[in-house]
């Protein structure tokens, strides 16, 4: 536990793939192929973001942008920012990496007029759900046998637009 990590975040290059890889092998049982990293990064560059810390990529978040129904207002068809993976090295935890990565993602799911952001987490990791309802994330639903171990997934969504900046249903 490093509280007092200095770090820095960019955007994701092809140039830290393999870092990236690494990262979520080590943090987090559902892993990716490399195209996958890559297909989410050429569909949504702003939103994959890496931290750096002591020369290293300690840390990483990818979303992408899909189209469906809200989980906010029901019945609503729209744009919504979709968080696939946030991690960040065990050493490296507790110093605000993960909560400035999520801000960093949420920020550019709004420039890319999403209207709200959805992500599944784990009904086990508490340290992930205390961030994201600190950020302001909401419950939204349980997904039963979500993950390849059957475990259970609760899917938090973020409202992304001021209530009178959201388009008018027809």
């Amino acid at each position: 536990m490093l509280t007092e990590t200095k770090f820095s975040l960019r955007q994701f290059n092809v140039g830290d793939l393999e870092s990236v890889i690494e990262i979520n092998r080590i943090c987090l049982p559902e892993n990716y192929a490399s195209f996958f990293f890559i297909d989410t990064y050429r569909s949504c560059p702003s939103a994959f973001v890496v931290a750096e810390s002591d020369g290293r990529l300690v840390g990483y978040i990818m979303c992408r942008i899909e189209h469906g129904f809200s989980d906010i207002k029901r019945l609503r068809f729209l744009r919504k920012g979709h968080v696939i993976s946030v991690a960040v090295l065990p050493d490296y935890r507790r110093a605000g990496i993960a909560m400035e990565l999520v801000k960093r993602a949420l920020q550019a799911l709004r420039e890319m007029n999403a209207d709200e952001c959805f992500l599944e987490v784990r009904t086990t990791n508490d340290q992930a759900l205390k961030l994201y309802e600190k950020l302001g994330f909401a419950l939204a639903r349980r997904v039963p046998h979500y993950y390849a171990d059957g475990a259970e997934a609760i899917v938090m969504v973020i409202p992304l637009r001021p209530e009178s900046d959201s388009r008018q249903e027809s």
